[in-house]
């Protein structure tokens, strides 16, 4: 809710929040309650939070964290307590390989850099420069998994570059882009940073279709970068403008209600879904044992979620669709629905 990622957690809360209001009970008649930890977007933290909610709160499940390195923290708690745990948004592709008791509800990273490689080549774009974090996970796996899939397709990266978290000045990295001249430029990390680079590259004179992640799916990137997002292509998981299942367009409904707009960002959808898809499971269970939660998550399939509708696997893992948005006048605009092919 603070802390680098605040947005992150602040978009997804509300979904929570939500959902909560719309499902308060059980099948059995039972309350569910939602307690609130903030991580303050630190490993130490979060994994503090998680021991206090199981161990001092009780909780019989777990949902977070929002970013992959702190959401290890939380699954490597949960599965020593036999907890289950539901991660609405990282997206690394070994985060569950090792994990019994996880889950998430949103794609992995190989799923959205193919899609970005695969709308690169479609739109006639060959040849890309690819910038990193190269101090998150996040950003690394999805550099990887695109320019697997773009050189794969015929495209050619001439270039990759490297930033870190926390980075400001990207005159240097903007400079280079310039000077390369590349139709694209995959940028697969978080919205300050990706909202500096573009702003500052923009100023300069780069003329390159910027295209990232669902981590600047979010309004603060927008906010950031001013005009110079205009452009910009992203990987999202919901367009509120066209929900794909009745769920979906009652969440829409009660949050115009609440909030006077119907602009549910994605991360929300899919905070709605992680709290969804738990109570789900729960209602399979009448001893709401973690073991038995599990399971049931695990054997989770066709949910119509507020975000579409998504099936996990026996590590739970989730298989669902991928939205194409492009910022239009500092507006996301809907562009496409991908099923990825895996």
């Amino acid at each position: 809710m603070t802390g680098a990622a605040a947005t992150y957690g602040q978009t997804a809360w509300q979904g929570v929040e939500l959902a909560n209001k719309m499902q308060p009970t059980l099948a059995n008649g039972d309350s569910v309650k939602v307690v609130l930890v903030d991580s303050k977007s630190d490993k130490v933290e979060t994994a503090t939070g998680a021991t206090r909610l199981i161990d001092q709160d009780k909780a019989v499940a777990l949902i977070g964290e929002m970013i992959t390195g702190n959401t290890q923290q939380i699954l490597q708690i949960a599965d020593s307590k036999k907890i289950p745990a539901v991660a609405p948004a990282a997206t690394a592709d070994k985060l569950l390989d090792t994990i019994k008791f996880g889950s998430r509800v949103t794609f992995q990273d190989s799923v959205q850099g193919e899609v970005a490689a695969d709308f690169a080549i479609k739109s006639n774009l060959k040849n890309a420069v690819v910038v990193a974090d190269q101090s998150t996970a996040y950003s690394l796996g999805l550099a990887k998994a695109f320019e697997k899939q773009f050189s794969k397709n015929g495209g050619k990266v001439i270039k990759k570059l490297n930033i870190n978290s926390g980075d400001k000045d990207f005159k240097a990295i903007a400079s280079q882009i310039a000077t390369l001249n590349p139709e694209f430029v995959y940028i697969p990390f978080y919205y300050t940073e990706a909202a500096l680079l573009v702003r500052q590259a923009k100023q300069i004179g780069v003329k390159a279709m910027f295209v990232g992640s669902d981590g600047i799916g979010n309004q603060t990137y927008i906010d950031l970068g001013g005009e110079a997002t205009n452009g910009t292509i992203f990987t999202d998981v919901f367009d509120y403008t066209k929900p794909e299942t009745k769920l979906s367009e009652d969440f829409v409904n009660e949050f115009e209600k609440a909030n006077g707009n119907r602009e549910v960002a994605g991360f929300t959808a899919l905070g709605a879904d992680t709290y969804f898809i738990l109570v789900n499971a729960l209602n399979k269970c009448e001893d709401q044992s973690g073991e038995c939660i599990n399971n049931a998550l695990h054997s989770t399939q066709n949910f119509e979620g507020v975000s579409g509708t998504i099936s996990l696997d026996e590590k739970g893992n989730a298989t669902r669709s991928v939205v194409l948005k492009e910022i239009v006048e500092q507006k996301p605009v809907y562009k496409d629905t991908i099923i990825p092919s895996k």
